[in-house]
C-alpha cells in the first residue's frame, strides 16, 4: 500500500506545481464553485509558526481524542505516506478517497498548486465526518496567503515558535516582515495562543497584534518548569506533572505545553491531560527508532531521527545531544535553501564524525560532496555516502554510540519509509 501511495503522490507532483505561489484567489474560486464546503466545518483550529507546528497539533489531537472528541487534522509535509496528511475522525484518508475528491476538484477546471489541491481534498473529506468534529489545520508557508487561511472566525489560532526562516519569500527580508506575514492576518474574532518566543520576536508579535480584538493568551501565563529533575506544566490554576519516555527535547516539551494550555481552555480535565502525555509520540522528531535500519548497526549503537532544518531546530537538538556521555555521530541530508553552513556549525563539539548524503527525489537537495565540504570547513571529520543505508554501514563499528540522522523532514521521511 505504501508503494501505491508513493506512486500516487509522484503523479500529483507531476500534475500540480510544487512551486510556491502564495495567493488565496485560486483556492477560493475552487471552493466557491464547490458551494463553499469549508463553511460546513466547525471548531477550526489554525496552527502556524516556523517550528513546532506538527508537534503542537499532534499534542492537541491526543488531548481532544482522550476527551472522547472527534478530530480531523490536515498536516504538512508528510514524512513518507501522503495519506498521513489527512486524519479523519478515527482513520487516515484512503487512496480511493484522495482520487475521488481530486476528480471533484478537477471538474471546476481551475488551476491549483499541489498544496492548494491537498487543502481542498482535506476540506471535502472533512465535511463527511461528524459535524461537531474539531478541525486542526497546519499552515504551509506563513499565513497571510496560505491556503489554510480560509476561516474568518475559527475556534482558535495557535502560534508556535517563529524564527528567521523562508526569508526568500518576503520583502523586506526582516524578522518583522516574517512575523507580519504570520500573525498580521490572524482573525480578530477568535482566541490567539502565542507559544514561547525569543524576547525580541515576542515584542514584534505584540506590536503587530496591538489592534487585534481577539482574546490573546501569551506564553508566560503558562510555562513548562523543571522541579526536582521532573517536568511540570504550570499556570495560575494548574500544576501538572509531565511523564514521558518518548518526548525528549526541551523544544518538544514547549510545544506540548502550548497544546496543554489550549486543551485546558477547551475544557479538558487536567487529569485527562496528565494521563495522556505518556502516550504522545512524534514521528521523525527526536525519535529513537527500531526496524530495518537499526539492523545495519551493531547492538551497542542507537539510531535517532530528527527532521530539524532550521537554526532554532538544530540548536534544540544540539542541546538535547549534549546530555549524552557516549560518542555521537551525525548523518545529514539538507536542502540548499536551509543555510547548511549554519545548521552544521550548530553541532560543533557534538558530532565525532559526520556522514553526508543527498536526499533522494528532492530537486533542492544539496549534493553530498558540497555538504561534506561545508562540514569539513567547520572542522568535522567528514565522509560522503551514496544513501542512508550506505551511511549507516560506513559509520557502524563496535564502538558504543548514538547515530543521529538529521537535516530535513524529507531525509527523515525517506529513512522512515525504508524502516
Amino acid at each position: 500500500m505504501l508503494q501505491l501511495s508513493t506512486k500516487l503522490y509522484k503523479k500529483l507532483q507531476r500534475q500540480y506545481s510544487r512551486r510556491i505561489n502564495l495567493d488565496l484567489k485560486r483556492i477560493r474560486r475552487v471552493l466557491e464553485k464547490l458551494n463553499n464546503p469549508e463553511e460546513q466545518l466547525d471548531n477550526i483550529i489554525n496552527i502556524l509558526g516556523s517550528d513546532g507546528k506538527n508537534a503542537t497539533g499532534i499534542s492537541i489531537k491526543y488531548f481532544l481524542e482522550a476527551n472522547n472528541q472527534k478530530v480531523n487534522t490536515f498536516t504538512s509535509p508528510h514524512l513518507y505516506d501522503v495519506r498521513h496528511r489527512f486524519w479523519l475522525g478515527n482513520k487516515f484518508i484512503s487512496l480511493k478517497e484522495i482520487k475521488k475528491y481530486k476528480k471533484i476538484i478537477e471538474r471546476t477546471k481551475q488551476k491549483l498548486t499541489l498544496f492548494e489541491l491537498l487543502t481542498c481534498i482535506y476540506v471535502l473529506a472533512a465535511t463527511k465526518t461528524n459535524f461537531d468534529s474539531y478541525n486542526l489545520c497546519e499552515s504551509g508557508l506563513f499565513f497571510k496567503k496560505d491556503s489554510t487561511n480560509l476561516w474568518s472566525n475559527p475556534l482558535a489560532q495557535v502560534v508556535t515558535n517563529i524564527n528567521f526562516q523562508h526569508q526568500e519569500w518576503v520583502h523586506p527580508k526582516t524578522m518583522t516582515e516574517i512575523c507580519r506575514q504570520k500573525v498580521g492576518y490572524l482573525s480578530d474574532d477568535t482566541t490567539i495562543y502565542i507559544g514561547k518566543q525569543k524576547p525580541k520576536i515576542l515584542k514584534i508579535i505584540k506590536g503587530i497584534l496591538k489592534n487585534n480584538s481577539s482574546n490573546q493568551i501569551i506564553y508566560g501565563s503558562w510555562k513548562i518548569i523543571n522541579k526536582n529533575k521532573k517536568k511540570y506544566y504550570k499556570d495560575k490554576k494548574n500544576l501538572i506533572k509531565l511523564n514521558s519516555k518518548q518526548i525528549h527535547s526541551d523544544g518538544l516539551w514547549e510545544n506540548v505545553g502550548l497544546a496543554i494550555k489550549a486543551a485546558l481552555d477547551f475544557g479538558i480535565n487536567p487529569k485527562v491531560i496528565k494521563k495522556t502525555v505518556p502516550n504522545i509520540q512524534f514521528e521523525g522528531r527526536v525519535q529513537f527508532v527500531r526496524g530495518k535500519l537499526i539492523k545495519i548497526l551493531k547492538k551497542n549503537e542507537r539510531l535517532l531521527l530528527d527532521g530539524c532544518h532550521s537554526d532554532e531546530g538544530t540548536k534544540n537538538l544540539a542541546r538535547y545531544l549534549r546530555k549524552f556521555k557516549v560518542p555521537i555521530y551525525g548523518i545529514c541530508g539538507i536542502q540548499k535553501n536551509k543555510n547548511p553552513n549554519q545548521l552544521i556549525k550548530n553541532f560543533k563539539g557534538i558530532f565525532k564524525k559526520v556522514v553526508t548524503f543527498k536526499i533522494p527525489d528532492e530537486p533542492s537537495a544539496m549534493s553530498s560532496s558540497n555538504l561534506r565540504k561545508i562540514a569539513k570547513k567547520n572542522g568535522f571529520d567528514t565522509i560522503e555516502a551514496k544513501n542512508i543505508k550506505d551511511a549507516l554501514k560506513k559509520i557502524s563499528t563496535s564502538e558504543k554510540k548514538i547515530v543521529v540522522l538529521w537535516g530535513s523532514l524529507y531525509a527523515v521521511g525517506h529513512a522512515l519509509s525504508i524502516n
